[in-house]
């Protein structure tokens, strides 16, 4: 089609200039989507091994990421949007730098990592094959409102869904969409073992609605679940006598430990008969936590880990796993869209492991609304520093011998990142391999 590859050519043109400009990621896509509405359903068109869509709440980017390096080490062409920009343009864009002038994508398989809402935008244009859905949270509270209503956009996607479609066995928002899921297409679960479901609460929110009868599926032989052996190595059941594992992952904590379960209950659902245990193993072992989340940074010889926040849920999981060991510790909160512009979430966070070494500094749009968040905690705040440039370079120069560690909203990451990929000699966002 000749519309197509007009829109192709601009939008590798898009590309090239917005990468000499240092601009997101997101526009090279507007560009195609203005000049081929349908560019999405041409380009994906023919994959032999069907589209697989990964959504929820938390956990999008690194689980995709897990799923990603499965299937490639079982020798698959997968196409991903590795950058983190999880609309239906992001998806356009991360396939510009390799996508032929025919729009026609050479894949044997598309794992997208896409937004709650834009996943149902994405299935109107194109219907996955597959879908995998994490969790439900309170997030962005001006754009999804309600926690139900984020859950009936995960439902609505399965119901797209043509193939198969995962859920998550504990978080009861998710599970309750089975009944929505078409005939004939395949339904597994993933979760924790019963050994450690006491732990769950800090992971995700309470389901309180009432007068409801709904009671939690009975796992399969084909549903994964996760079974710590201590802190760091674990292994997924499947079924009597049948597991993945023991295996440890360079990314820490349980919610890590939960996305490679999903992950690989999601391989084994796709590779059926071709799934190997032995492959699936080296994969996760070798997967770097991506940019930002448990990232961990050379900062002149001192660690520099970046941990991304954005909910209730995803904070207080952060400050449990990251705010054990003895750190200087900055906080940096935006408000812009991509973050969500309703920040009365920290208020649902309890801050008080800071108090022993309380925080060096808060940067971010919202630097003295966190600063205020955590006087009310005791959190002694060092220094307030709105520019997050200026924030970067004290934190890195006041505290030259420390091991560091910056908890921040999404866009607070990427400007951050993108710094901290100019001072290092860094990889930036999308130059991973695809």
């Amino acid at each position: 089609m000749l519309r197509t590859t007009v829109a192709v050519a601009a939008g590798k043109a898009a590309r090239v200039a917005s990468r000499l400009r240092g601009g997101g990621s997101a526009l090279p896509g507007l560009v195609v989507e203005r000049v081929d509405p349908r560019f999405l359903a041409h380009a994906l068109s023919g994959l032999p091994r069907g589209i697989v869509v990964v959504t929820g709440t938390n956990g999008k980017t690194t689980t995709t990421k897990m799923l990603v390096a499965i299937l490639r080490e079982h020798g698959l062409r997968v196409f991903t949007n590795p950058t983190g920009s999880n609309f239906t343009r992001g998806v356009i864009s991360s396939m510009l730098g390799q996508i032929p002038l025919s729009g026609r994508l050479r894949a044997d398989m598309a794992v997208l990592e896409l937004d709650e809402a834009h996943a149902l935008r994405f299935a109107a244009q194109v219907r996955p094959t597959h879908s995998l859905l994490l969790n439900v949270a309170r997030d962005q509270l001006d754009r999804f409102a309600e926690i139900d209503a984020t859950a009936q956009l995960l439902a609505r996607l399965s119901e797209q869904t043509t193939r198969g479609v995962v859920l998550n066995i504990d978080d009861s928002f998710i599970s309750r969409g089975r009944v929505r899921i078409a005939e004939g297409v395949d339904v597994r679960y993933f979760g924790v073992d019963p050994s450690i479901a006491d732990r769950l609460p800090e992971l995700q929110e309470a389901d309180v609605r009432f007068e409801d009868d709904f009671a939690t599926p009975e796992p399969g032989a084909g549903d994964g679940l996760l079974k710590p052996r201590d802190e760091r190595s674990f292994e997924v059941l499947f079924g009597e006598g049948d597991s993945v594992g023991p295996l440890e992952l360079k990314q820490r904590g349980l919610a890590a430990m939960i996305n490679a379960t999903a992950a690989t209950t999601t391989a084994r659902l796709l590779l059926d008969g071709e799934f190997s245990e032995a492959d699936t193993v080296r994969a996760l072992r070798q997967v770097q936590p991506p940019f930002g989340r448990g990232e961990v940074i050379d900062a002149g010889g001192q660690p520099l880990e970046l941990v991304l926040v954005k909910n209730p849920a995803g904070f207080t999981v952060a400050l449990g796993t990251y705010g054990s060991t003895p750190v200087t510790s900055m906080v940096a909160i935006n408000d812009n869209y991509a973050d969500g512009r309703d920040v009365s979430w920290l208020y649902d966070v309890s801050f008080e492991s800071l108090r022993d070494r309380g925080v060096a500094m808060t940067s971010g749009v919202r630097a003295y609304d966190m600063a205020l968040r955590l006087r009310y905690d005791d959190v002694e705040v060092e220094a307030i520093e709105p520019d997050l440039g200026r924030a970067l370079d004290r934190f890195i120069s006041e505290h030259p011998d420390e091991p560091k560690r910056i908890f921040c909203t999404y866009t607070a990451m990427m400007t951050l990142r993108r710094d901290l990929a100019a001072r290092y000699g860094l990889a930036n966002f999308g130059e991973e391999s695809q």
